[in-house]
């Protein structure tokens, strides 16, 4: 089997269960798909997160359903191909989480400061 194809077996709900809570704790499984909702400080910054989600999903070629509302959106994935949650999806859901979660002040030593604690410039509702 190619890397490709062994990408495209679907877990069943159980160990999909298990492995979003070994792995993604804030994401869940609902209907067949891993879904993650993210909560923003607005429309802004809800917007900024939809081009983050689309700019990744489209590096990796593999692509979210979208749920977007002024202060939250909510991410679905599922390989159609296989019919059910594979690594695909997990592997985005990952990137995913890394990139919108990342909070540069939190890193030991990180030259980034991050995002002001004001509410002026508030963006995501991290977790």
């Amino acid at each position: 089997m190619n890397k490709d194809q062994s990408t495209e077996v679907a877990y069943s709900e159980g160990d999909v269960i298990a492995r979003l809570e070994r792995e993604l704790p804030h994401w869940y499984y609902e209907d067949g798909w891993i879904r993650r909702k993210f909560r923003t400080a607005g429309w802004k910054a809800t917007l900024m997160v939809v081009n983050t989600v689309g700019h990744l999903a489209e590096a990796a070629w593999h692509h979210p359903d979208l749920t977007v509302s002024y202060a939250f959106v909510i991410v679905k994935l599922v390989t159609h191909s296989a019919k059910g949650v594979t690594d695909k999806d997990f592997a985005l859901a990952h990137k995913i989480e890394q990139v919108i979660q990342w909070q540069p002040a939190k890193e030991e030593g990180a030259p980034l400061t991050g995002t002001p604690d004001d509410a002026r410039f508030k963006y995501i509702k991290y977790d």
